[in-house]
Order: structure tokens, then sequence, then C-alpha cells
């Protein structure tokens, strides 16, 4: 492309090395040399994909939603770009789509987002833009109760080249997100209390906080879950960067992905299995199909699926060998190479959609 790809974060994504979110990961992950990165506000060191440059909204009496539109609009009026895509802000794309081609990735519930929570509005969303989905499970969302649309398939991915090397896995179960109720944390720590005194030689590890980043607040429900982790003796690290939640990774024996939340693509299993460890997974959302027979799946708040699952593994270091083997096969489907590829067929594909005869 001739001209650049502009690509507008969510407006609480931060492009910046230590503080960002899972959406800047991938989008630098995927980034070209060319690629423009726009997000609301300056920040120190970027992230290595693309040329990031901040949104300055303006100093106009309106609604900050509306500043952003405008800030965006001059964006893209500076940048000239062949393709603007945005993520997970659907009211933001239909706007845009005024002014040049627009993608829309959907990463989450898109009849939960503002611009797509009624049939007419995605149905009229879909004329205007191309929307692709981190998964059959949003894409099939997006698409519920509406006439046939158009929508695309762009999964998440992982640059298995960087991942760091596995050597001797510690008996660790490790959970590793964000510490909310949604991921099922709290579930976590009840089956532990309930069998560790099976298993002695081994530790369960918390990683995270209620958000990304270091300055994450406390919150009641982190307050609450210390004292039950304290008693149940799970240790929780807070937020950590990263890297080190990858080397945590690459060194337990166990990852476990214990969410209620239906989760729409779920990358903390996609690292996991890509680090090697056997993996245990809730049965809800997108989860089933991203981990295939590479996982054990146990509901949450089902009596005893949890700590059956956990058990299981550490019962058996020769199924979790297997399990942590067969896990590394699966997320080398979901190789960067491979989603470069499909980024840049989508990326002309809504370019050219953008172009087509509009139906009347």
């Amino acid at each position: 492309m001739q001209h650049p790809v502009l690509t507008i974060l969510p407006p609480r994504e931060r492009y910046e090395a230590g503080h960002a979110g899972a959406i800047s990961l991938l989008v630098s992950r995927k980034a070209q040399f060319s690629d423009v990165v726009a997000g609301v506000g300056r920040i120190g060191m970027p992230l290595p994909g693309g040329q990031y440059r901040p949104l300055i909204l303006p100093r106009v009496p309106l609604l900050r939603n509306w500043r952003l539109r405008l800030a965006c609009v001059a964006m893209m009026r500076l940048c000239r770009p062949a393709l603007t895509e945005i993520h997970n802000r659907p009211d933001l794309a239909r706007f845009l789509a005024r002014f040049g081609p627009v993608r829309l990735i959907l990463h989450n519930d898109p009849c939960t987002m503002r611009g797509a929570r009624s049939v007419r509005q995605r149905e009229d969303l879909a004329r205007h833009v191309l929307v692709c989905g981190v998964s059959d499970w949003v894409t099939g969302r997006f698409c519920e109760g509406c006439a046939p649309l158009r929508t695309e398939v762009q999964p998440n991915c992982i640059d298995l080249s960087v991942l760091p090397t596995a050597g001797l896995r510690q008996k660790v179960v490790l959970f590793a997100g964000r510490v909310v109720a949604d991921k099922g944390v709290d579930a976590f720590v009840r089956a532990w209390g309930a069998i560790r005194a099976q298993y002695p030689g081994w530790r369960a590890v918390i990683m995270g906080a209620d958000r990304f980043g270091p300055d994450s607040p406390e919150t009641p429900f982190l307050e609450k879950l210390r004292l039950q982790a304290a008693a149940a003796g799970v240790m929780m690290t807070g937020y950590r960067p990263h890297d080190d939640v990858l080397e945590a990774m690459a060194g337990a024996a166990v990852v476990v992905v214990p969410s209620r939340w239906e989760e729409p693509f779920g990358m903390t299993a996609l690292e996991a299995m890509g680090c090697g460890a056997a993996v245990v997974a809730s049965p809800v959302g997108a989860l089933p199909d991203l981990v295939g027979d590479a996982a054990l799946l146990a509901a949450p708040d089902e009596a005893g699926a949890l700590e059956q699952a956990l058990s299981r593994l550490m019962d058996d270091e020769g199924f979790r060998t297997r399990l942590g083997e067969q896990g590394r096969k699966r997320a080398a489907l979901f190789d960067v190479a491979t989603a470069r590829v499909r980024q840049e067929e989508l990326r002309q594909a809504a370019i050219a959609f953008a172009r087509r005869p509009q139906q009347l």
C-alpha cells in the first residue's frame, strides 16, 4: 500500500512498554513498519510495531466521545491512510466510515458495545465497514438475530520465536491475568484450598492485578481474595510485566484459565500452550475451540470439576508432558507469520469492500 494503515486503539489502551493491554500487544505484534498506531495521550517508550502518534482531543465544549471522534478525523486527514482499523469501538467505526475505508476488529462480545447492541445497528454497521472478529464465537454474536451479514474471522496470534525457552518445570499451578471475578480466580483459590493438603510439594501462584499496569488499584474483590488466598496457601504476586508472565508460564507445570466470562478468544490459554504448560480451561466462549484437545476443560463453579482437573494433572507427570506438547502444536496454528498474511488479506478486502457499489 502506498498510503499507511492507521490503527486507532481503544481509549484505555496504552501503546507503551510495561503498560500495554492485550489489544496493544497484538497490534504491535502484527504491525508493519509503515503502520500508524494512534491512541489517546502521550506515552514514554512505545511498543515496537508501527509508528505511534497521540490523538489530540480538541478543547471544545462537546462530550468526550465527540472529541475523540474529531481527533480521529484529524488523524485521518493528517495520515491519509489507505485504511483505518478500529478495535472494539463499533460506534467510532461507523462514524469514521464517512471519511474513508474502515475495518472493525472485535475482541469482545459486540452485543455489549455502543453502536452494536441492537440488530438494526449491527446490520447497518455491516453495510459500511468490514466487520472482523477474533473468533467464530465473536462473529456469531455479531450476526445473532440479523439477516445474513458478511463477517470475517481474524484470530489473535502469538510469536512463538520470542517465547522463553522452557527448562525444568516446577511444581507450580499458575493463574495469570486480570484478578477479577469474571476470570474465575476465586474459583481457583477455592479449588486449591480443597486439594492442597494432598500435594505438599506443589505451589499455587496468582500473577496479576485488577488492571494491566503497575498503577492498578486495590479493589474490594482483591481485598477479600487476599484473605482467601492466604488461608488457602496461594501466593499473589500482583501485577507483573508481560515478559515476566511468559517466563512464569514457561516454568510452571500447569496454567489454569478458569473464566466465568465467555472469553471471546483466550490469549492467556494460547500463551500458556505456546510455552508448553499443561492447561486447564473453562468450557465457555471461544476457549473450547481455541484449545481443542490440547487442554482439560473444567467449569469453575461446577462442584469438584476444577479440583478434579488439577488433581489429574498433578498426579500424572507423563500426562502433563503430553498435554504440554499438544499445546505447543496447537499454538503453532496461531503463529504471527500466519496472522500477518491473514491481516493483509483482510486489509485488502476491507478496501475493496468500501469501494463496492452501495446496494439500495
